[in-house]
């Protein structure tokens, strides 16, 4: 058995970060006033937030918010948002649980990724911070050198993953089945396709509903942000 035979995949958003990278650009934006009325900007962010939360959105209604805002500004105007936002809310909310969990995986030789709803331009310096190669996000859509709002491809939500997933790994001549052994990490029950089908599934910092699906499937619970909640108490 090789270390090429495992796979590790890793949700984001309150799996590897204790937070949602999505709704903090979003807020972040709206507060420094870049997208409009701050606070109906606010107010759509909070909105959307609650739906998801209970399992009522879906990625195209998320995608006209979310991508909405990459396509009022310039790709220079863009990136210097994005490195702001970085500084100021992602780069201080990454664990040194999370790296070592990460860590774990990379030091053994396996295949590792990040598989998030979230899309592409929000989360590609987070997995490079994170020190992670591989990132299977939502694509947002471009043309003439901006956003056009609009998603491209298949989005990376809900059963939506475990394609982008095989879509990812068949450019390598693999599928999921060729692996050992696979782990996906995940605190949200949005994810339970992809949980399913590999064998390892651990739900990691689990909502009130994915921690009882795991109970009652016997699956690993892991808290990653204990010791960060146990030292703010």
């Amino acid at each position: 058995m090789t270390a090429s035979s495992f796979i590790a995949l890793f949700d984001l958003d309150h799996t590897l970060l204790p937070l949602d990278s999505d709704y903090q650009w979003a807020d972040f934006l709206a507060r420094t006033g870049r997208v409009g009325d701050p606070a109906e900007a606010i107010r759509l962010n909070e909105d959307l937030m609650e739906r998801y939360n209970q399992g009522l959105l879906t990625a195209e209604e998320s995608a006209e918010f979310m991508l909405g805002l990459l396509t009022n500004a310039s790709q220079e105007e863009l990136l210097a948002w994005q490195d702001e936002f970085m500084q100021a809310i992602i780069l201080p909310s990454i664990s040194p649980a999370a790296r070592e969990l990460l860590a774990k995986h990379q030091e053994q030789g396996h295949l590792v990724a990040i598989v998030t709803a979230t899309n592409e331009f929000v989360t590609r310096p987070i997995a490079a911070a994170l020190g992670v190669e591989h990132l299977i996000a939502t694509t947002p859509e471009m043309k003439d050198g901006r956003y056009t709002g609009k998603i491209s491809g298949v989005p990376s939500f809900q059963a939506g993953k475990i394609t982008r997933v095989n879509q990812w790994l068949n450019t390598m001549g693999k599928s999921l089945a060729d692996f050992e052994r696979s782990w996906f990490y995940s605190d949200s029950p949005n994810d339970l396709p992809l949980m399913e089908v590999v064998t390892d599934p651990v739900a990691t910092n689990p909502s009130d509903r994915l921690r009882a699906v795991a109970t009652e499937r016997n699956w690993l619970v892991i808290d990653l942000f204990a010791d960060m909640m146990d030292s703010k108490s």
